[in-house]
């Protein structure tokens, strides 16, 4: 999703967690100003909802545990005060248990369009791979089955893109794996592939 500059004021991170209880829109925080989150498409829920789903079944029994859209994750403060909104978040430590965010993810998703692809890309990745716990950023393309996996290694962060229905995404750090054909159920991209798949020849 979108963020637009809410206020040039500055605020503590203190005052925005208050705030952000009683609000009605949701804002992410980023080293003193608080930016508002625009709506997601229809597609962007769908995808995020898909990958959620399938996660929420598969860890059921495992430490792990997956949230959605509204939980938040704070960065560490060495780097910055900032918390962001990801699409989806797998986290497994125990006591990060604090009610409105996590502080030591293990898998971070986000679903990105060319409206967020520049801070998903750049920005929120130099952000999230300061948290010492995460060990997978999934970045997944809104607008055609191809998703970017970012992981933590021994010799540093390696990239790899999968593209195509039959490609997997596997995250080994919490045992789970899913085609990429099911995270886009219900999509205009699965929507277009059916309508092709289905046409007969006169």
């Amino acid at each position: 999703m979108t963020a637009i500059l809410k206020t040039s004021g500055w605020i503590s991170p203190e005052e925005y967690l208050q705030g952000e209880r009683l609000a009605e829109v949701r804002h992410e925080y980023v080293n003193g100003q608080v930016y508002a989150m625009a709506g997601a498409s229809d597609d962007h829920n769908r995808i995020a909802g898909n990958i959620f789903a399938a996660l929420h079944a598969a860890l059921s029994n495992t430490r792990c545990e997956p949230f959605i859209n509204d939980m938040k994750v704070k960065i560490p403060p060495t780097f910055a005060d900032v918390f962001y909104y990801p699409d989806v978040i797998v986290a497994c430590a125990p006591k990060d248990n604090a009610k409105y965010y996590r502080e030591r993810p293990t898998v971070i998703f986000e679903v990105i369009s060319p409206d967020t692809e520049r801070i998903d890309r750049r920005e929120k990745v130099l952000s999230y791979r300061q948290i010492p716990t995460l060990r997978a950023y999934v970045m997944v393309e809104q607008d055609r089955m191809a998703v970017t996996v970012l992981r933590r290694t021994k010799v540093g962060w390696k990239s790899e893109v999968l593209e195509g229905p039959e490609a997997v995404l596997r995250l080994d750090a919490i045992g789970f794996a899913i085609r990429l054909k099911p995270i886009y159920a219900r999509t205009a991209l699965t929507s277009a592939r059916r309508s092709r798949g289905s046409r007969t020849t006169r």
